[in-house]
């Protein structure tokens, strides 16, 4: 489990319309692959992975980035950390204990259209080679 010691701010990125003090649980369906359920919910202590959680979530609903704390122990995203980022230079974690929502990001920076498709492309290109994988 990390030891965390940082003062930043957590953040999820979602399509789920959710309020300040709701709790993001493990046991509901991924934000990126429909009918998977995932035991572990995931975070970050950067802008940029909460961006790019709210602009890849599956779902017809307004993308959000929501101000979370943990409330149990968590540990480094395996998914990327080890695979993609040595180090956890995105600072990705999750956790089976549920995230309280504390806040709301309303006003954050996208990124570009061909950024977007770029990442839905090499997405759609690991999912394809049957490498779109989930550590869980």
């Amino acid at each position: 489990m990390t030891d965390h010691s940082s003062s930043d701010p957590f953040y999820h990125g979602t399509r789920a319309d959710l309020a300040v003090g709701d709790m993001i649980r493990v046991g509901y369906t991924s934000n990126y692959r429909e009918g998977l359920i995932l035991s572990w919910v995931y975070f970050s202590q950067t802008l940029e992975a909460a961006t790019w959680g709210a602009e890849l979530a599956v779902g017809e609903g307004r993308q959000r980035i929501y101000i979370v704390e943990p409330t149990g122990p968590f540990m480094d995203d395996p998914n990327l950390t080890d695979k993609k980022f040595p180090g956890n230079p995105t600072k990705s974690y999750r956790s089976r204990h549920p995230l309280l929502i504390v806040g709301e990001l309303t006003e954050w920076q996208g990124h570009t259209a061909e950024q977007l498709q770029q990442m839905r492309d090499g997405l759609a290109r690991l999912r394809a080679e049957g490498r779109d994988v989930i550590i869980d």
